[in-house]
């Protein structure tokens, strides 16, 4: 078990080293590992391979395991395994997004750079530098601090890097069904998440679970000519937006029968601990050029942007859109629907109960026809888990001031596959920001948050250990 000498000396060798840190990030940076273009499939077999190559220099058993799709990068720790010993499975991803549209960069996404940004920090720009690529080595470069200081790690790993997280992770799901027995661990790791600011470091202990519906309703087997047939046949447009209009009541709460079965309020101190971050719609809301919280009435906005289950309409077509006009009622007008999930919710009920919803309220002559288009169920972390508490006290020390638990409005589907299927709990610690520009041109990670972060790792691995 470390001690906090050793520990010192870890943190003393990451400081030392971290601009060859930065290099090997640039060297991985540079690869366009793109998962949903098949015309990069080269490239990201290459991120692979250069993963794979690196990790296994700090001697672990690495090797690249093929999927149905992308590759992904397996490797384990020659650790001093006994009874006891805790083990760890780290899980990151080397495929990255798109960069489109090009002409918004500053410079080209796959040449990456340490620059200023307009507030005076430095930051590193380039596709992957936050999302994940970035993040990934912060664990990455602190295992290769521990190697180089004390020649172990202080607990035994396994490294697990897929391909295809950008693109829904399809093809890893039966990767893991099919190597659960070489996956097994005691937890997950995971960097892929975010800080609460720029000083304050967090845990995520929830993410919300994704339903997205897209509903069709159809009427007329044809457009028709609104002066002749106005008043006497439906319109499938009235009809969609008078049933989206009444999911919604004057309190903000979802009015579909059994939305809220089985949602539990936030403990009683966590709750206090959310209050006291003070997020406010002047802080949140002012940048977007909004004002007002839109969601229920009573809750806290963070509540109502983390903790508590939502309804968003993401688009509606229906009828003639283009230039100048044209009377007519459609044929068929469409909607797709996205619904948050929290902990207690059943994904597979919250959609039957949405279609049961529309379906209910569809006059004669109008028919209704649903696709799914993604179904995943929310997590929650114990928060007794003594992973959690460890980390905890590690960022403390990092930082200098207390790990918010803070609830992610997003999903990240992939944790709750882990629960699933090899029956594991993840701990979600990373060190992006909210205006890295993940997905978008222009990405970037602070200089510090990748500093930092190989630095909270290795405490982190340490009071693991403990």
């Amino acid at each position: 078990m470390p001690d906090a000498a050793q520990l010192q000396k870890v943190l003393d060798r990451i400081d030392a080293d971290f601009d060859n840190s930065l290099t090997r990030l640039f060297a991985l940076l540079r690869i366009k590992s793109i998962s949903a273009d098949p015309a990069f499939a080269g490239e990201c077999k290459a991120a692979a391979d250069h993963l794979a190559k690196d990790i296994a220099s700090l001697g672990f058993a690495s090797e690249v395991r093929p999927t149905d799709g992308h590759p992904a990068v397996v490797a384990k720790s020659n650790g001093k395994s006994g009874p006891g010993r805790p083990h760890a499975l780290f899980y990151g991803h080397y495929d990255v997004q798109p960069v489109d549209p090009l002409n918004l960069w500053h410079r080209p996404p796959f040449e990456p750079v340490v620059t200023d940004h307009a507030d005076g920090r430095k930051i590193i720009v380039g596709r992957g530098a936050e999302d994940d690529k970035g993040q990934l080595m912060t664990f990455v470069e602190a295992c290769r601090a521990w190697k180089s200081v004390t020649g172990s790690l202080p607990l035994d790993l396994t490294i697990v890097i897929e391909g295809e997280e950008e693109v829904g992770s399809k093809n890893f799901v039966p990767f893991l069904e099919k190597n659960k027995a070489d996956l097994a661990a005691d937890y997950v790791l995971v960097c892929d998440t975010g800080m609460w600011d720029q000083n304050t470091p967090a845990i995520t202990t929830s993410l919300r679970g994704l339903v997205y519906e897209e509903v069709k309703i159809k009427a007329a087997n044809r457009d028709l000519h609104s002066g002749i047939f106005g008043g006497g046949a439906q319109n499938p447009i009235r009809v969609l937006t008078r049933i989206l209009g009444g999911l919604f009541d004057d309190d903000g709460r979802i009015t579909i029968p059994g939305f809220y079965d089985g949602v539990k309020d936030l403990p009683a101190d966590i709750l206090e601990q959310w209050r006291k971050l003070d997020l406010t719609p002047e802080k949140f809301l002012k940048p977007i050029g909004l004002s007002i919280p839109a969601g229920e009435k009573g809750r806290l906005l963070i509540e109502q942007i983390s903790s508590r289950p939502t309804c968003d309409v993401n688009g509606i077509v229906g009828g003639y859109i283009g230039e100048g006009s044209k009377t007519v009622i459609p044929a068929e007008a469409s909607a797709k629907v996205s619904f948050r999930l929290v902990e207690g919710q059943d994904p597979n009920k919250i959609r039957n109960a949405f279609r049961d919803y529309v379906s209910a309220r569809l006059p004669g002559d109008c028919r209704a026809e649903f696709t799914d288009h993604s179904n995943a169920p929310a997590v929650a972390l114990d928060w007794n888990m003594k992973p959690l508490a460890a980390a905890r006290r590690a960022l403390a020390e990092e930082w200098g001031k207390d790990a918010v638990l803070m609830g992610s409005g997003a999903s990240i589907p992939i944790v709750a596959d882990f629960k699933r299927t090899l029956g594991l709990d993840s701990l979600l610690v990373g060190f992006a920001l909210d205006d890295d520009n993940i997905h978008s041109p222009n990405e970037k990670y602070d200089l510090r948050s990748f500093h930092k972060g190989i630095r909270s790792w290795a405490r982190i691995l340490a009071a693991l250990a403990q």
